[in-house]
């Protein structure tokens, strides 16, 4: 392991990126959201997707050259199209309409159509929180998960995030997978080798399995069983049938080199507080809440930890595997 500075770090993952056909503004916000979900502990979602996305970009699984582009709006309804690059560019796009778009209707929607791996979901609405509105983010992903009562994996992980102002502490930040544990946490299980409790998936034959490589050929089991199933069928409906992506089902893995343009989708809301009960209304109301919650011992507000852990990585730099580095610097070496 190596300690780096993230600042160092974003520098790598950038050079890499565009290593490995990126176009200049694809690799600074691909490095963004990457080097973000390292510095709140979230490895699965950052620094170690360098090599996959890199792999994608040279196999032409995705565009290093595209650049994504509003392709229908009404109202407070837009839809970008991501062109088949990586999301992060779009998911920029989508969210930058969605705030203009709240800001005038007060409420928005916003779907991203031919797109990529979005990453850590709550990334995407930090700048919502930013300015004091609401924001759900949610996506789909190759299938991962069977429908309740089946075998086939069918529906993605399809993570959905929610981040609500507050009057001056964080935003309350929640994230997570609609599967048991993020697919991402096998990815870094089976490069380390060790194995994963039972529970978090099924091999190939439907059966229970502690191997992270056998789960990934596999499916992973939903949070909640059915109730999980049921949420990621509503991501996939509003994510995908809504902005005319591809389904989980119709999406090759992202952890195989070879295979189709996943050619997913991303949906974000985007609400403004005045629109609605007004703005001082809702700040009391949430502080309100939190203040119960926190009455309670033992009680932590979401998003604080995470928080917590970036600041402390701003400090100190981040642990990163030294063939992770190593991979990323001859990746960088292309530039």
């Amino acid at each position: 392991m190596a300690i780096i500075q993230l600042d160092a770090l974003y520098e790598l993952a950038v050079a890499a990126l565009q290593g490995a056909g990126a176009s200049p503004d694809m690799a600074r916000d691909t490095a963004r959201a990457l080097i973000h979900a390292e510095g709140q502990g979230i490895a699965s979602h950052g620094v170690s997707r360098v090599p996959f996305y890199a792999t994608h970009l040279r196999n032409g699984r995705a565009d290093g050259r595209a650049v994504p582009r509003v392709a229908r709006e009404r109202g407070g309804a837009v839809l970008v199209d991501a062109n088949d690059g990586l999301a992060f560019s779009a998911c920029a796009l989508a969210i930058e309409q969605a705030m203009t778009r709240a800001r005038t209707h007060g409420v928005a929607f916003a779907g991203v159509c031919n797109s990529h791996h979005f990453g850590v979901a709550a990334y995407h609405l930090d700048a919502v929180a930013r300015a004091g509105m609401v924001g759900l983010a949610m996506g789909n992903s190759p299938a991962a998960m069977p429908a309740w009562g089946g075998k086939r994996a069918l529906f993605g992980t399809n993570p959905i995030a929610a981040a609500f102002p507050r009057r001056d502490g964080l935003p309350l930040v929640i994230d997570l997978s609609l599967s048991e544990v993020a697919r991402g946490k096998l990815m870094v299980a089976a490069r380390e080798g060790k194995d994963i409790p039972l529970g978090w998936a099924l091999d190939a034959d439907g059966q229970p399995t502690t191997d992270p490589k056998a789960g990934l050929a596999g499916s992973m089991l939903p949070m909640g069983g059915a109730k999980g199933a049921m949420l990621a069928l509503v991501v996939e409906l509003l994510a995908c049938a809504l902005t005319g992506a591809h389904f989980g089902f119709e999406a090759d893995s992202f952890f195989t080199e070879e295979g189709n343009r996943a050619r997913i989708g991303q949906a974000f809301l985007v609400l403004d507080p005045d629109a609605v009960a007004g703005r001082d209304v809702y700040l009391e109301r949430v502080e309100t809440l939190v203040a119960a919650m926190l009455a309670d011992t033992g009680v932590r507000l979401p998003g604080q930890r995470r928080a917590g852990l970036e600041e402390k990585a701003r400090a100190q730099g981040v642990n990163v595997p030294d063939a992770l580095l190593a991979e990323m610097n001859q990746l960088a070496k292309r530039t």
